[in-house]
């Protein structure tokens, strides 16, 4: 299961940028533990308490870039903590993004479908 998390997140698993339970490293870096998090909270989220507006869904990106960014062009190292935290709002972003880009294409959809036939299906 580790590898395939590795793979699916293209993680680099940095023993020095992971987290560590009972002496044994996790399979994923602190950064993409937490947006695995956050894409597995985002589900019930938006299921019983509903999605942010896309505006928001964008902000809760900033975060990680932002500090993946600094940390990459300059000396300032972030905490395991701040990763953690930064990749759950990430993870979270994502799949709310993904429910927008969802009921778009179903709106798009209906919309064609009333151009091309003249009203929508009742199923849509």
């Amino acid at each position: 299961m580790g590898k395939f998390l590795r793979l699916l997140f293209g993680c680099h698993c940095r023993s020095d940028r992971s987290f560590f339970y009972k002496g044994k490293q996790f399979p994923l870096c602190a950064r993409c533990t937490g947006e695995l998090v956050g894409m597995v909270l985002a589900v019930p989220a938006a299921l019983f308490l509903g999605y942010p507006k896309t505006v928001y869904c964008l902000l809760m990106l900033l975060p990680l870039i932002t500090d993946g960014t600094v940390q990459r062009v300059t000396k300032y190292e972030s905490t395991n903590i701040r990763r953690l935290i930064t990749g759950i709002l990430f993870g979270m972003g994502i799949i709310f993004m993904l429910i927008h880009f969802h009921n778009f294409n179903l709106y798009l959809a209906k919309e064609l479908l009333t151009y091309m036939v003249g009203s929508p299906p009742p199923y849509v």
